[in-house]
């Protein structure tokens, strides 16, 4: 069961400021389709949970009017304290074993080409949840071979031997986001480690170097533009092959204080900074998530590398 008070750790702390109104760039409408209510229905009878609804993601409604969702298991508690996540903190749900086959199983309802598998942080497990990871990327493709799958796992930080069980399971695409610049960490994800994070990258390009690997970032926290730059440089040192920056967004007044709304100008930008360093994908968008678009992402991100490798060839 879940914590009735969602954010415990923050509960007792003031209100931050929300103290920026919301530029014209930002705002969505809400979700009114069919088909959003249908893929309500569909994760709510396979309890299931997703990142979208968790999180507060505001493309939720663009992504579910698709039928694209971005499932989220290991339950619906994180043990980390993310001073910008809205997924609830505090004692985490009981694994549940049937969970894989109910992802496979709702895969095959939704008919997706390409879905993203992400998690909570569950420091409380031995593996973090790697081997929950690898049996539900082979659920899926025991269910469903046509489908390529993308993996955005936590840290798996003190886990030793985590990562190389989610690499073995062979996803097709291993992400794994920085969320933001080394000097805020201490204040914005307290409990992950940035070298770490980066390390973990650069392992599974040792692991599986044709496997390709993502990570993102969100700006308006604070952060400077020399260091963003700093943090692509870092990703490509660890042979990342996609970035995502997007606006970060205060889902509740406990949360984090949005220092400022990034201009699309800047994530022009901040996109074109990112190309020339080497990426072979770039999202950057005041509305870019790590997860939105996914599918369109990766069969542009196989086409770039394919071009890559004719032009070596």
């Amino acid at each position: 069961m879940t914590t009735t008070v969602r954010h415990p750790e923050k509960a007792h702390k003031p209100d931050n400021p929300v103290r920026l109104a919301k530029p014209e760039w930002i705002r969505v409408k809400a979700p009114v389709s069919a088909e959003y209510n249908e893929t309500r229905r569909l994760m709510r009878a396979l309890k299931l949970n997703t990142v979208c609804e968790e999180a507060a993601c505001p493309n939720i409604g663009e992504c579910w009017k698709q039928k694209h969702a971005t499932i989220m298991i290991l339950g619906a508690v994180c043990t980390r304290a993310c001073t910008f996540c809205n997924v609830a903190t505090g004692r985490p749900d009981q694994l549940d074993p049937h969970e894989p086959e109910r992802v496979a199983e709702a895969l095959g309802k939704l008919g997706l080409s390409h879905v993203v598998v992400t998690s909570v942080d569950r420091d409380d497990l031995d593996d973090g949840g790697a081997e929950h990871f690898a049996r539900t990327i082979r659920a899926i493709r025991a269910a469903a071979p046509g489908t390529t799958i993308e993996v955005l796992t936590p840290d798996f930080l003190r886990k030793e031997g985590a990562l190389e069980v989610v690499v073995a399971a062979r996803p097709d695409v291993y992400n794994h986001n920085l969320e933001t610049v080394p000097r805020l960490y201490g204040e914005v994800r307290p409990g992950a480690r940035y070298f770490h994070s980066v390390r973990l990258l650069d392992r599974v390009k040792e692991l599986a170097p044709d496997m390709f690997t993502k990570s993102g970032i969100m700006v308006g926290l604070g952060e400077t533009r020399e260091e963003v730059a700093q943090v692509m440089d870092d990703l490509r040192s660890a042979g990342v092959d996609f970035i995502t920056i997007g606006q970060y967004l205060q889902p509740t007044p406990k949360h984090h204080v949005v220092d400022r709304f990034v201009p699309p100008d800047e994530f022009a930008a901040y996109a074109a900074m990112a190309r020339s360093k080497g990426f072979l994908m770039v999202s950057a968008s005041p509305l870019t998530r790590s997860s939105h678009h996914a599918g369109e992402d990766f069969a542009r991100l196989r086409e770039a590398r394919r071009i890559q490798l004719a032009a070596v060839g």
